[in-house]
């Protein structure tokens, strides 16, 4: 495969009203970095790992990395392999012990990949051909958690995701 880059969360964007939110993602060991526009659900998932808040149910990303696991299966990675038309395509990759090559490659989107992947405790990488398409190289964004003083997560409103 291409050269892979390891990535973090750094900030996530929610504005409230908006079906558009932003995640912004940076190199581990750098200072690149691009954001990625995603839906209101994801983004609230991936404010709750971050956060580690409980629900009282498991909701849709809880539910697919449990059905994972209970297929003793884990969660190995999140790779951001391209991009066509303003579009991140993703695979969450998987091992199972019934799978003779060892990884399975899932399509996924990147929001979906990338909250399963932190769920799990496994790293985000991006395909470095596409990292250097898309890098803006702010390293202004402070990183997550980003705690008001209550010690909750406050989602970010500027205007500049």
């Amino acid at each position: 495969m291409n050269n892979m880059v390891d990535m973090a969360l750094r900030r996530i964007v929610i504005r409230e009203g908006s079906d558009f939110q932003y995640i912004y993602l940076v190199e581990r060991d750098g200072h690149r970095g691009f954001p990625i526009v995603i839906g209101t659900n994801e983004a609230r998932e991936l404010h709750r790992v971050v956060t580690r808040a409980e629900v009282g149910r498991p909701l849709t990303h809880q539910l697919a990395l449990s059905i994972v696991e209970g297929l003793e299966s884990e969660v190995v990675r999140c790779d951001i392999v391209g991009m066509h038309n303003n579009t991140y395509f993703a695979h969450l990759v998987l091992r199972s012990p019934n799978e003779p090559e060892g990884e399975i490659e899932v399509d996924a989107r990147p929001s979906d990949a990338i909250a399963l992947a932190m769920r799990a405790g496994a790293p985000i990488r991006v395909v470095e051909q596409v990292l250097e398409e898309v890098r803006t190289d702010s390293t202004q964004a402070d990183p997550l958690p980003d705690e008001d003083e209550d010690g909750e997560a406050a989602p970010d409103d500027d205007e500049d995701a």
